[in-house]
């Protein structure tokens, strides 16, 4: 690791490393089915390698996948989880949410994501019966269909 390397942005907030790998595997998964133990694993050890040996370009590119991925079932793919893509969308946003205070052009870079997310998160709530605060109204979805 270089003198020069900046870690500022790893010190944002846990919860993307917390919670990402299961909503996203959920995602990535068919509607109906759960998503395998293997997908999980493999969403979280992508998470921990980018944390441990990648660079806030890296992380930023991921978060920019997990959007699209939110984007995705927010237009009403059947392939995804609304849960997981409440969770997701939340957490990101949360994320770049944070950056406006920390050095560099994160913030700037992730103004569209931002955007989009809003609008998405929007539209599930609106589709799924969840107030503004991602919180669920009905019963039953409180759980992503996670397996780890």
């Amino acid at each position: 690791m270089s003198a020069r390397r900046s870690l500022v942005w790893l010190g944002l907030t846990p919860e993307p490393e917390q919670e990402l790998p299961a909503a996203v595997a959920a995602l990535r998964t068919p509607a109906d089915n759960r998503p395998p133990a293997a997908l999980v694993a493999a969403e979280r050890h992508r998470v921990e390698r980018l944390v441990l040996r990648g660079t806030q370009r890296g992380w930023l590119r991921y978060l920019g996948e997990v959007t699209d991925l939110v984007v995705e079932a927010a237009e009403g793919s059947a392939t995804d989880d609304p849960q997981a893509a409440l969770v997701a969308g939340e957490v990101v946003l949360d994320h770049h949410r944070m950056l406006i205070g920390l050095p560099g052009t994160g913030y700037a870079r992730t103004a569209m994501q931002r955007r989009d997310l809003e609008g998405a998160l929007a539209r599930l709530r609106a589709s799924h019966g969840t107030d503004p605060s991602g919180h669920s109204r009905h019963t039953g979805h409180s759980e992503l269909r996670s397996t780890a």
